[in-house]
């Protein structure tokens, strides 16, 4: 396994992404020495301090001990060494001590990361998330008082939304908040909040959803800043239980527990999920490279074991590496081939997200709203179906724990599920990404892919051709669910084999991008499938 050949792949496709180029010329800073530089440390640390915790965090998991929960050993220091190595706020704003570095920058070191201790990373992704809500929707105030303290690690943060019978049904949290002297109070019980305690940091603030008034479903919902600790007193937050789970051991999954709590309200009154959504979706750009950081490690694990493990040949000759088995190498290809897409990908919508911020009146957003509910579900998927198939290359010592894979079986599992499931993401981009938005986004995706094709036609012109033949296809399947905007039940029947389509027609345009040409009449006939399952 090597970090730096990781590093190394995501340099060569930054080099490959149309947007990055246009970044570097909107940003100095980016030049390829520095980038390089960045992301060669982001795989030094990752390898050298966040690996080794991984196994530990999955053996030892996380426990509550007098009411409050301790992290396995090594998970405190860590963290502080993350922060204070400027990690945690690279991409904050420099005047809440960040070092505003663009967002691709963040895209591309966090699945060295999430490679290093998925189970850690958990914790400093809520709080990075956390600190860019803070620095947008806080007052002045808490802003200032909270963001540096975030961004260095001092502090740390969460995201809490889920109750016992209000998991993606947000609009029926029962959570209360209500005005007293001037001051809210919180009353209520949340589930599923990764690091909702920990003795990682010195205080904890809670970015919560509650009820401030009796509007059904979500206009009656606001959101709270909601400290573990004020006036350095017990702020009447406890926690109830940690979930034992299948994976991600390390990170305490918590039931939490507010009771007369005080909050400081964010942003206005009855718009709480909206404003929430700045957290969650960069939190949903951080579950697909949580996935590639998995699907990294597995592939490497996968092609050094074929190429060491001898089996097979000739019975008069000594054994062969698997890796020159036919079945073997089909294996290998489709491992990698579906990690460097999913890479591509995210590359290319980092890049595009930073654009649009720099230049607004590029409309670029639309794309990129269309983009984030591929990249969080199928980025996740491929963290847990890449550890499947490396697996299958090892055998039944993959299935060991002599082994990290089958830990990243397990770690990698809850992600298509967490942040949103693959149903919630089906339904928000046929409901809003296609039919609210009208198809912006879809036709911003025909256009850039289009184009860019068609520059590849004379180096790989029957994939290319093979290429533009599933973009017209899946133009013509979008027609047909916009369509049945009159027919809502059968439209969000098919939305899951719409969304799959969508991510097929994607890959297929990163794969030429990367020239992974031999991975096109597969996607090709995944596309397909996808089409006819949408009827």
């Amino acid at each position: 396994m090597s970090f730096a050949d990781q590093a190394d792949r995501t340099l060569d496709i930054l080099a490959l992404t149309p947007g990055w180029h246009r970044l570097k010329e909107l940003r100095e800073d980016c030049d390829d020495e520095t980038v390089a530089a960045i992301i060669g440390e982001a795989a030094s640390f990752a390898e050298g301090v966040l690996a080794p915790l991984n196994a530990v965090g999955d053996r030892i998991g996380a426990k509550v001990i007098d009411g409050r929960v301790k992290t396995p050993d090594g998970f405190a220091g860590a963290f502080r060494q993350y922060a204070e190595a400027g990690w945690l706020g690279m991409d904050v704003a420099e005047k809440f001590g960040g070092q505003a570095v663009p967002l691709t920058l963040h895209a591309a070191c966090a699945p060295l990361f999430e490679r290093g201790c998925i189970a850690l990373m958990m914790a400093a992704g809520s709080t990075r998330a956390a600190a860019h809500l803070l620095a947008e929707a806080a007052d002045e105030a808490t802003a200032d008082e909270w963001v540096p303290k975030l961004s260095t690690g001092e502090w740390a943060a969460t995201i809490c939304i889920s109750e016992p019978e209000a998991g993606s049904d947000v609009g029926r949290l029962r959570t209360k908040a209500e005005l007293s002297d001037g001051e809210w109070l919180i009353t209520g019980q949340k589930i599923w909040i990764s690091f909702g305690d920990h003795d990682m940091a010195d205080r904890i603030g809670h970015c919560l959803l509650a009820r401030t008034n009796d509007q059904p479903g979500t206009r009656g919902i606001s959101l709270f800043l909601v400290p573990n600790l004020a006036g350095g007193q017990p702020n009447g937050v406890s926690v109830d239980r940690i979930e034992e789970k299948m994976g991600l051991h390390g990170s305490p999954t918590c039931a939490m527990r507010f009771d007369n709590a005080r909050g400081i309200m964010l942003g206005r009154e009855g718009r709480g999920l909206p404003q929430l959504f700045t957290m969650i979706e960069l939190m949903r750009l951080l579950t697909g490279c949580q996935g590639l950081g998995i699907a990294s490690a597995a592939a490497d694990i996968a092609e050094d074991y074929a190429r060491e493990r001898r089996q097979g040949g000739r019975p008069d000759q000594p054994p062969v590496p698997i890796s020159s088995h036919p079945d073997v190498q089909r294996q290998l290809h489709e491992i990698r081939s579906s990690t460097e897409i999913l890479r591509a990908a995210i590359l290319e919508l980092a890049t595009t997200m930073d654009i649009a911020r720099l230049e607004p009146e590029s409309g670029l957003e639309d794309f990129t709203g269309w983009m984030l509910p591929l990249i969080k579900n199928f980025g996740a998927a491929a963290g847990f179906e890449v550890a499947n198939a490396a697996i299958q290359v090892l055998g039944g010592v993959g299935y060991t724990r002599d082994w990290p894979l089958e830990q990243y079986l397990r770690d990698a599992r809850i992600m298509t599920i967490y942040e949103g499931t693959t149903g919630m993401q089906a339904l928000d981009f046929l409901t809003r990404r296609l039919w609210r938005d009208e198809g912006r986004g879809l036709a911003l995706f025909l256009e850039k892919a289009r184009d860019e094709i068609d520059a590849y036609i004379a180096e790989h012109p029957a994939e290319s051709e093979r290429a533009l033949m599933v973009l017209d296809g899946f133009e013509r399947l979008s027609g047909r669910m916009t369509a049945l905007q009159s027919d809502p039940d059968a439209a969000l029947y098919r939305a899951d084999s719409y969304m799959r389509a969508a991510w097929s027609a994607v890959s297929i345009w990163m794969a030429l991008r990367i020239s992974e040409t031999g991975a096109v009449g597969k996607l090709a006939a995944e596309f397909d499938f996808h089409c006819a399952r949408c009827g």
